[in-house]
């Protein structure tokens, strides 16, 4: 039996009681064949090219930990009509330095989160952009939750069959996504 791949998961929100969180580890739950470990955007500095040349600890774990898992999966909320601003910054940070991306080549997945019906769709679009740039090849299947506020029990978990269902799907694709990405570099 093979290890079962490697996930790096980026939630969008820093906040203690986030949504998107909880999301995400209803995603886990529902996808027993991947492995899942949040990597922590919230103490990384801005990213300055001024530091590229010693750049901080923080930086250098960030990056050490996206490059080490097989694909990345962003769980985020809509700001703005956009993605929140630290997600943004940990994109940038893990671009650089100019040439040594760690997201370059990694399979993705997006899923947006909101508590309004449209699930996030321009932080979703505005997400994937910045991916294409990067070289992230993200699953084409694409995941809004919307009305996600009441998706959730008081213990925090999910008790909605029908985004358990949704998300369910969601992760046999993206699991599939995964091999057929590193199957193709593999070949390459």
């Amino acid at each position: 039996m093979t290890q079962p791949r490697s996930v790096a998961v980026i939630v969008g929100s820093l906040r203690k009681d986030s949504v998107s969180r909880k999301l995400a580890h209803a995603f886990e739950k529902l996808t027993p064949d991947l492995t899942f470990s949040e990597v922590e955007i919230g103490g990384l500095q801005l990213f300055n090219q001024d530091l590229e040349a010693t750049p901080t600890a923080e930086w250098v774990a960030f990056r050490a930990k996206i490059a080490a898992a097989d694909a990345v999966l962003f769980v985020t909320p809509e700001y703005n009509r956009s993605v929140p601003a630290a997600l943004k910054n940990a994109i940038d940070v893990g671009s650089r330095p100019y040439g040594s991306s760690v997201w370059n080549g990694k399979p993705g997945a997006v899923v947006s989160v909101s508590p309004g019906g449209v699930g996030g769709f321009g932080a979703n679009h505005h997400l994937r952009q910045s991916l294409v740039f990067l070289n992230v090849p993200v699953l084409t299947s694409e995941a809004y939750v919307g009305n996600a506020f009441s998706l959730f029990n008081e213990a925090g978990e999910l008790a909605n069959d029908g985004t358990a269902a949704f998300l369910t799907t969601y992760g046999k694709a993206f699991s599939a996504w995964i091999e057929t990405i590193l199957a193709g570099k593999a070949a390459a």
